[in-house]
């Protein structure tokens, strides 16, 4: 499927399809963070989008909350896979981004990404 720029509603899934969920989001322009966290997870997310366009439609009780260095950011992972399907952004906390590589019919190679500076928000060194 090629990614385009106008809003659809995407399903998407963890690894071990445990936790699934639609959202309604464009997938370009993707962007990866540069924070210590996203560094080590290396995932290309989506452009930002208010939470009531995510719906999680199976598994919310599979899902295991991460935060780190100001807590504001809520990480989200599969507790069964370690698969990071989205997250409340740090920037804003009334936006959210979904892991492109989790969506169905998108390939994430084919996509080019821009950075978002996650690591100049830290409060911590190397964060």
């Amino acid at each position: 499927m090629q990614a385009e720029a106008h809003t659809e509603t995407l399903k998407g899934s963890c690894h071990c399809k445990a936790v699934r969920f639609e959202v309604k989001t464009p997938v370009v322009p993707a962007a990866r963070c540069n924070c210590s966290l996203c560094r080590r997870k290396g995932a290309l997310m989506s452009p930002p989008f208010a939470r009531d366009q995510l719906t999680i439609t199976q598994g919310e009780d599979a899902l295991t909350l991460y935060q780190f260095n100001t807590r504001v950011a809520r990480h989200f992972f599969c507790k069964h896979c370690g698969i990071y399907p989205f997250h409340q952004t740090r920037k804003d906390a009334a936006l959210w981004r979904v892991n492109i590589g989790c969506l169905e019919g998108i390939d994430p190679y084919t996509l080019d990404a821009g950075l978002s500076d996650g690591a100049s928000l830290s409060v911590v060194e190397d964060a």
